[in-house]
């Protein structure tokens, strides 16, 4: 039989192990989220600069929009991974959205500019256009999946993170005809070949929001299988 002395003691030491794993997390959180505020004023320096992106619409990239919510959940999270154990669930949702968004945004991105190589069409790449697409959304994905104290994410998680794409878009498409701008080109009734276009196109694009929040949720509620149960 153990001794309760050696229980309490190996309780304890568990425990600092988990504040300072904790608080190792909290300090990534906080580099991870001033790497995507100097990527984000880059890229806007950088769009101005080389005449891609005019002043007013940069904040009208989904990317962007995503990421600098992104910079908000993960100070947040920066905070309450240094004061508490655990995060809350309503933490570990909107972190799981902004996830699902930025991530979604990175795979569009290369979709993009594949086509755009396959048509012939030259796009430059900077380095913050990397980080915001590719670098950021899988590092800070895989801390997420290793930080210790997060909770599972339900599955009502998945259709909720079609919400953003939604109204991103309805507000995209009544901005368009108004400006003469979108900011990408499947949106742009001149550089599709028709409803049928744009209709596939934005059903793949939301298919992709939906699949890539399953894949969250999933991995978020396997890990803790036989450790605590999942929320429903």
């Amino acid at each position: 039989m153990a001794c309760p002395h050696h229980v309490d003691g190996g309780s304890a030491r568990e425990a600092r192990a988990t504040v300072r794993a904790r608080a190792i997390f909290g300090a990534l959180r906080l580099v991870a989220a001033s790497v995507c505020t100097v990527a984000l004023v880059h890229r806007l320096f950088w769009g101005l600069s080389s005449g891609t992106t005019a002043g007013e619409n940069f904040f009208a990239y989904l990317t962007v929009q995503s990421n600098c919510a992104l910079v908000v959940v993960l100070v947040v999270g920066a905070v309450l991974a240094f004061a508490r154990a655990t995060d809350p669930r309503w933490f570990t949702v909107a972190l799981a959205l902004v996830l699902t968004w930025t991530i979604t945004a990175g795979l569009a991105f290369a979709l993009i500019v594949w086509q755009a190589g396959l048509r012939g069409i030259r796009v430059d790449v900077p380095w913050s256009d990397q980080v915001l697409h590719f670098y950021l959304p899988a590092c800070t994905a895989l801390a997420w999946v290793l930080t210790p104290g997060h909770r599972g994410v339900p599955w009502w998680t998945v259709p909720a993170a079609l919400a953003f794409p939604l109204a991103w878009g309805g507000v995209t498409l009544w901005r368009g005809p108004t400006i003469g701008w979108y900011p990408y080109y499947f949106l742009d009734p001149r550089q599709v070949s028709g409803p049928p276009e744009f209709l596939l196109t934005s059903a793949i694009a939301l298919a992709i929001f939906a699949a890539v929040a399953a894949l969250i949720v999933l991995i978020s509620r396997t890990r803790r299988r036989g450790h605590e149960r999942p929320p429903v």
